[in-house]
């Protein structure tokens, strides 16, 4: 009788070992880090200023596009983040102590002209801050087929219109007498 028990107990134990024992080596799910939305977060472990869900709005050709991102300075100084993308200058944005700059909600996104990019795709960028060397990272180009991305897709680079010219006064001749 005792040994029943004993099986019993023992085969209880295994099927609950079997049953669970695969979370001891498992990774927790819940424990990896990732970017809860369409874009990337850029963290620069040397910069003062991190980047938060960084993503481009592009036209459905990609040669325009709005960089769209939360930028980040949690620190008592002011900071001044870079970013480059290759084929364009590069963008410099100020975050004052302890704030954030939102680009797409709160200011304006940073038109990227040429970016020859489509949507669905990556495009490369680096980010620096402070005195780091700075980071790259595939930013994911997207278009404006979410409601809530409409609003932000790019319109076409505006041409500039050329001056008219000014029309000058002419002289009139003077009115003929009337007899």
């Amino acid at each position: 009788m005792k040994s029943r028990l004993v099986a019993s107990a023992a085969l209880s134990a295994i099927v609950l070992l079997g049953a669970t024992g695969c979370t001891f080596i498992t990774p927790q799910a819940t424990k990896t880090e990732y970017a809860a939305s369409d874009g990337v977060n850029i963290s620069d472990a040397d910069g003062p200023i991190d980047v938060r869900n960084a993503l481009v709005i592009a036209t459905e050709d990609g040669a325009v596009g709005n960089f769209i991102a939360a930028i980040v300075n949690p620190t008592q100084d002011s900071a001044t983040l870079t970013i480059a993308l290759k084929g364009s200058e590069p963008f410099t944005i100020t975050v004052p102590a302890g704030d954030t700059i939102s680009l797409g909600a709160d200011e304006e996104p940073l038109r990227i002209i040429d970016l020859d990019t489509k949507p669905g795709a990556t495009v490369e960028m680096h980010f620096q801050s402070g005195d780091s060397t700075g980071v790259k990272a595939a930013v994911p180009v997207l278009d404006g087929s979410l409601p809530y991305y409409a609003d932000l897709v790019p319109t076409e680079a505006a041409s500039t219109p050329e001056p008219s010219p000014t029309p000058t006064p002419t002289d009139t001749a003077a009115p003929a007498p009337s007899n």
